[in-house]
């Protein structure tokens, strides 16, 4: 018989979207228990860059969530420890042609309606942000609210200050549904943990918890690659990419798609992404999309080309086809939630998604207007399912 305990809630996932549900839902007086079936940050969280991002957000949904999130990790900043690496560097984004810097500018001034900061740069001005940039660039973009953190460490810094329970290495088996079909807790091979409300922060592996718990969700995988350098001199300043990274985050297409996000770190290497793809749970090497990677690397810096590859790494963001992540009550199965499908944004919408988590499980007034968010809602049409995805 497993072991029996019975927190306020169970929140499945320790990546930096659960880890950041259980620090604001213990900060609400919550008692909370963290279940995962590998390591803190064993998943997407540990495979990421570290993006906090308003730059590449059209108006909408998600650039607010972007913008409160933005705030929390500052405060967040002054409350964890400073191995979380936050790092207000800001964030550059520039145009090779006229037509690209036109698009730019209109993207921008819709941001900045939303209340985003937004310089324009021109060309003869962006060698003062990033003196190593490539020359012909026809201008671009300062984004001051962009920041980085390290975010296997943000998770676990947030985890230790929420003070709950973490149950590692355990895979839920079951989500417990009482006679009336609403969630009364977790089961995994070692314990039963009784709870009223389960938190779904699976990432990835969203839809299938959702489906353990009798609800479905569109998560799929998104597969990318990122490159990591030699220890090098900051000759990278900011968070450094081409306006076609924006179409990219946009778009749906399961095919390969590159464009170079190019940043230095305070250890040195400097991180180089970022691709996407959706091959299913394929964790093969695919050395066309590091060749991509590299080529728009030096194209941005042409000091990186005779800069040594340490290491590359990949991961799988949890991909929804309206490109927005479902957080919230799921009115389906009473009790159950949501905080997933944030595809590679979930490090920088962490504290926003668990807000909203934590207003939606003490019944508090949310900060903003959680209903595009709402997990039952209709996702809208997906491109056709790739063979690697229908046999995952």
């Amino acid at each position: 018989m497993p072991n029996r305990h019975s927190p306020d809630v169970v929140i499945i996932g320790a990546g930096v979207v659960g880890a950041a549900c259980a620090y604001y839902a213990a900060r609400s007086g919550l008692t909370v228990a963290v279940v995962d079936r590998g390591p803190v940050a064993g998943g997407t969280t540990g495979a990421g860059e570290g993006n906090l991002l308003v730059s590449d957000k059209e108006a909408g949904p998600e650039l607010d969530l972007a913008l409160l999130s933005t705030r929390l990790w500052r405060e967040l900043s002054a409350a964890l420890p400073p191995e979380t690496e936050y790092e207000p560097k800001g964030g550059v984004v520039v145009a090779s042609d006229e037509p690209a810097l036109k698009a730019l500018r209109s993207f921008a001034e819709d941001q900045r309606a939303a209340g985003v900061t937004a310089a324009e740069i021109p060309a003869d001005r962006l060698a003062e942000l990033e003196p190593h940039l490539a020359p012909g660039l026809a201008g671009g973009f300062h984004y001051p609210q962009d920041a980085q953190v390290q975010p296997a460490q943000a998770a676990a810094r947030l985890l230790a200050a929420s003070g709950a329970a973490l149950h590692l290495g355990e895979e839920v088996t079951a989500v417990l549904r009482g006679p009336s079909g609403a969630v009364r807790g977790v089961r995994t091979a070692r314990r039963e943990l009784l709870a009223p409300a389960v938190v779904n922060a699976a990432g990835t592996w969203g839809g299938e918890v959702a489906r353990l718990a009798g609800a479905h969700l569109p998560v799929l995988p998104r597969r990318g690659f990122v490159l990591v350098t030699e220890p090098l001199p900051r000759v990278v300043r900011h968070k450094v990419y081409a306006a076609d990274y924006i179409a990219d985050v946009a778009s749906g297409s399961a095919a390969l798609q590159s464009s170079a996000v190019v940043e230095g770190t305070p250890g040195g290497p400097v991180l180089i992404g970022a691709t996407r793809e959706r091959v299913g749970f394929d964790r093969s090497l695919s050395t066309e999309a590091l060749r991509r990677l590299a080529a728009q690397a030096a194209a941005l810096f042409p000091v990186l080309a005779g800069v040594q590859v340490l290491r590359a790494y990949h991961g799988f963001r949890p991909y929804l086809p309206d490109h927005l992540p479902a957080i919230g009550a799921d009115p389906r199965v009473p009790g159950l939630l949501h905080a997933c499908g944030h595809e590679g944004a979930g490090i920088g919408l962490a504290p926003a998604t668990g807000v909203l988590v934590a207003a939606a499980l003490t019944g508090a007034e949310p900060p903003l207007d959680p209903a595009p968010f709402r997990p039952e809602r209709d996702y809208g049409p997906a491109d056709p399912v790739p063979p690697q995805e229908q046999q995952s």
